[in-house]
């Protein structure tokens, strides 16, 4: 069918049912407002919510996650069409892939999340894509591409990318993949605990594949400032620079310090959990923004590390895992919370 008004739409934002679009169609943006669960969806046709014919449209996620289908592509993307897809997770899915580019169609996406997917490609594009701040991760695929796969003369850009905890269980499937005179451009791509069969060495294959590092932005003129007050510990708002030099942390990000990850100190009102006080803290951080990235904090003394998870209310304590590294107890997140080290 096509898309005309009234459309029947499910109350996150999305058609209800799978869909048509053409340049005639009257709704051109659809703006997420809850998780779209279609998790239970089974589809006849081979498409669930989008196939997108002629036209320009645009998906705005706003954080939340289209759940599924088990067999059924996500989006399909056709000659003279463009889709931009914006800030969404797409999880639990498994039909052939998550996203289809058709040769002479284009992707537009940013910040996507594509997670624990069963599709044979995530990613399958015979026209453009332009990808920035995507992550794969804990996917699972038993042939095929895990990640992005280029066919006929595609051309693919990945910039700032993270594959981690991907699993492919039969040679000759790859994270990512180029046949025939497909190009894939990676621009700054962690590839972090993915797990390839027996044998084999890298992540991907083709000569069409061309592999960046991350640019280095120029460093600005430093500008002598007066010696500032000394003041007592803050307790929020400190910016990492001022942190690591006033408590001897050390602070990193896979994207580093610059890309949107932020650091405050914090007292024991800021923490919030009496037991934990009385425990005697030693040191308190909140760590909020771009987590995702992935995060390293180091505090300066020995000790064991417990985090306050912000994802759920009241936040839910749990202890971590970490190393010793030149006298400091390290730890790594990927998600927003408080990070609290009390004594051995």
């Amino acid at each position: 069918m096509q898309l005309t008004n009234p459309i029947v739409m499910a109350s996150c934002g999305l058609p209800a049912t799978w869909a048509r679009f053409t340049s005639t169609a009257t709704v051109r943006t659809f703006n997420m407002t809850s998780d779209c669960d279609f998790s239970t969806h089974l589809s006849t046709d081979g498409f669930l919510h989008f196939q997108v014919s002629s036209g320009e449209f645009t998906v705005n996620g706003n954080g939340y996650s289209i759940i599924g289908p088990p067999n059924a592509y996500v989006f399909y993307v056709d000659r003279d069409s463009t889709l931009n897809l914006n800030n969404v997770t797409i999880r639990q899915s498994g039909g052939s892939t998550d996203i289809t580019v058709g040769s002479g169609g284009r992707l537009n996406g940013s910040s996507l999340t594509f997670r624990n997917s069963n599709a044979e490609s995530i990613v399958s594009v015979s026209g453009e894509a332009m990808l920035k701040n995507v992550q794969f991760l804990d996917n699972q695929k038993s042939s095929g591409s895990v990640g992005i796969l280029g066919t006929g003369s595609s051309s693919i850009i990945l910039t700032n990318g993270v594959f981690r905890g991907n699993t492919v269980l039969q040679n000759l499937s790859y994270v990512y993949l180029a046949s025939g005179t497909s190009s894939i451009e990676l621009r700054c791509v962690v590839f972090a605990n993915n797990s390839y069969p027996d044998g084999m060495a890298a992540p991907g294959y083709s000569t069409g594949v061309i592999v960046r590092g991350c640019s280095k932005s120029k460093k600005k003129e430093k500008v002598p400032t007066p010696t500032p007050t000394a003041t007592p510990r803050p307790a929020y708002g400190a910016s990492y620079v001022a942190l690591q030099t006033a408590t001897g942390m050390t602070f990193k990000a896979t994207y580093g310090l610059d890309s949107g990850v932020h650091f405050r100190q914090l007292d024991g009102a800021g923490i919030g959990v009496q037991s934990i006080i009385d425990a005697g803290y030693l040191e308190a951080f909140d760590v909020y923004g771009y987590v995702e990235q992935g995060v390293e904090v180091c505090f300066p003394q020995i000790g064991r590390v417990i985090f306050l998870d912000a994802r759920t209310m009241p936040r839910a304590i749990t202890p971590l895992e970490s190393t010793v590294v030149n006298g400091q107890t390290c730890v790594s997140i990927n998600s927003p919370g408080s990070l609290v080290l009390l004594p051995n």
